[in-house]
Formats: C-alpha cells, structure tokens, sequence
C-alpha cells in the first residue's frame, strides 16, 4: 500500500471552531453580528495594536490601508519585488506606482539601503512585506520615512505572530498593517483578513470603506464616501475567534515543525534554509522555504517529489516578471539580482502543524533523492 500524499499545507480546525461556527448558525445574525466584533477585540488584544477591522481577504485590507494613507494616482510607494503579487496590486487599484527595490539575501525582505535609493522626487511611501514569516527592519525603514515624510503600510499577511528587532509584534507599531487569514496562515478563516493600525481615524475609514461607505451612525442606505464589499462574515469571523483562543500554540506548533526540518535538513550540501532569528527577532511560521543548491533542475525536483505523494511548490516568483507587470511596465530580468536569484531558486515544502516526525523523515528523504545525494 503506497503512503498518503503529504499536503503542501492543512488547515488546523476542530471542535471549538465548529462550536462557534454553530454558535452563529443559531444566532441568526450571520454578517455584522456580535461574533465579527469579538473577533476584532480579541485579535487586537492578542497582538498588541490599537484597534483592529476584519475584512474579506489580506488584499482588502491592504487595498484600504493605501487608501487610509492617501496614496494616489502618481504616488511612488518602494516596495519589495518577492512577495506575492497582491502586495503590489494594491496600489495599483488606486493608481498609485509601485517602485521596486532589491531585498537582503539572509532575511529576504526589503533592504533599507536599496529602498532609500529608490526614493525619488514622487515617493510618498514605503510598503515592506515581513516575507515568510521574518520581521523586516522596521527602525531603518522608519528613519528613511522620517527623514524624507513617507508613510508606511506593513504587509503582514504572512507574519502574525513575528516580533521585529525592537521586540513590537509585527503589526502592532501603529501603521497600518493587514493580515491575511488564508487556510495555510497561522490563523486561518478560510478567507479573510485584518486591517489594524494605532489611529483611530485610519480604523474609522476602514469600517466604512469595508461596508459600502456607510458610517457608523448612518442608516443601511445612507453613504457618505465611496466603498467596498469587504465585509467579513460572521460565520467566518468564528473561525477566527476560535483561533485566536489556541494561537500560541497553533504558533508553537509551527515552531516546532520547522525545527524538524532544521535539523534533518541542515546536512544537505548547497540547501540554503531559512535564516535563523537574530537579536531580537522572532520568525512567525508561515511556510518552509528552502532555496535549491545553484543548478538544480528545480521543476524536476517538483515532479519528482510528486510522484513520491509530497506536495511542493516554486515559491515565490518575483512580481515584476510577472506577466502584467512585464507588459505594463516593461520590467525586465536582472534588475533586481538578489530577488531574481532567490526566487529562482525557492522551493515550499510540506508545512502545518500536525506534522510528524515520520513526515518531514519521508520528505527529506524524498528531497534527497530529487537532489541526487
């Protein structure tokens, strides 16, 4: 009998989300109902931030916090190219231009010195993504944005949990910051995300924005600014309190899976894997991405892996090679080297929670024999 495939990723839900979820179902209140409000209460509690507003996707919240900002068509915003694409899009929604910039090769994520470099005369805005879990250098890209008046939204969808170098969970600074609830997150709602931020005012436009641009003292038809259909349900937003109930250990247990992987996999000669904490800061566990020894046929390693039942995936590719942002801003490869070769190279293995110790076993082992050792 052959083994059961290995999954890239497996949502971790049992009996209190299903308790709660049937809490809703009885209410009869299955959007903007006391469930969404207790979720925003006890994320916002968890992390550490001032207020929080749940929203449909980490995209919606994203594209809000832009708006929050004022970012506008013209409006430069340096941004890093490896990411997922959504990081980028959502400045285009609102016309606004994402400038691209290299990332460090140890932590991956944006690098200061090439964002600042990137500045020019139409830069309103600096967007770091904390990549796969690992804080960016949020002291150093805050000194550029003091010293040159720019604003900073953080894409934390990948990173609840993490802990930058000044010891601030990622998300809790005050700028506006979104988080993403997908089924292989940390937390996970299935879809769905969080905008948090530590003004008030910001919190308030992203309530109304969400709900059509209804205020909070307004009638259902009554609408004072343009908005969106970004409301999270109840239902969903059950699944979220239930998980911010076990999320210390839901994070632990990630930590605990990646140092299985760690270990086994430290011996592999030319595997790069992920960059061990430093300081003060804490990874966050989103997925396990190693970068392939240079010249591995990598799509080969893929077929391989999946013939032997193991999930993987080429993760990420850089977004301006992406075809839309080739055609409509005419990038090209080699502009920015580290995140080209990064990504050229990465590869997401099997990650979640319940992970054992046979799998990640079968997994390297699997990995092994894709790389010939």
């Amino acid at each position: 009998m052959s083994a059961e495939p290995i999954p890239l990723a497996r949502p971790d839900v049992g009996p209190r989300e299903q308790e709660l979820v049937g809490e809703v179902l009885s209410s009869g209140r299955l959007a903007l109902g006391p469930m969404l409000d207790r979720f925003e209460e006890d994320f916002g509690r968890w992390l550490g931030a001032r207020g929080a507003v749940a929203v449909s996707s980490g995209t919606a919240a994203l594209h809000l916090a832009v708006r929050a900002s004022g970012w506008g068509p013209g409006d430069e915003v340096v941004t890093s190219p490896l990411s997922f694409v959504a990081s980028a899009n959502c400045m285009l929604f609102e016309d606004a231009v994402p400038v691209f910039c290299d990332i460090d090769p140890r932590t991956l994520n944006i690098d200061p010195a090439a964002a600042e470099a990137a500045c020019g005369e139409r830069t309103v805005g600096l967007l770091p993504v904390h990549i796969f879990g690992y804080p960016a250098d949020m002291e150093r890209l805050e000194a550029i944005g003091r010293a040159r008046g720019l604003g900073i939204v953080e894409d934390a969808c990948e990173a609840l949990g993490a802990v930058d170098g000044t010891g601030v969970r990622v998300g809790a600074r005050g700028h506006p910051a979104a988080f993403g609830f997908y089924a292989n997150k940390q937390l996970v709602t299935g879809e769905g995300g969080m905008l948090t931020a530590g003004d008030d005012a910001v919190l308030e436009q992203a309530r109304s924005e969400r709900n059509q641009g209804r205020g909070s003292d307004m009638n259902w038809l009554s609408h004072d600014r343009l908005g969106f259909n970004y409301r999270m349900s109840d239902v969903t937003a059950a699944l979220g309190v239930a998980q911010v109930e076990r999320l210390d250990s839901l994070l632990a247990e990630r930590e605990r899976v990646a140092g299985l992987y760690r270990e086994r996999l430290a011996g592999i000669e030319g595997l790069v894997l992920p960059c061990e904490d430093e300081g003060a800061e804490r990874r966050s566990w989103f997925v396990y991405v190693v970068q392939l020894p240079a010249g591995v046929d990598r799509d080969g390693v893929i077929a391989q892996l999946g013939r032997a039942g193991i999930a993987s995936k080429a993760y990420l590719p850089v977004i301006h090679l992406q075809p839309f942002y080739r055609v409509r801003f005419g990038f090209r490869g080699g502009e920015f080297p580290v995140a080209e070769a990064v990504a050229a190279r990465s590869l997401a293995l099997p990650f979640f929670t319940t992970m054992g110790e046979s799998e990640v076993e079968r997994v390297a082992e699997g990995l092994e024999a894709a790389l010939g050792r």
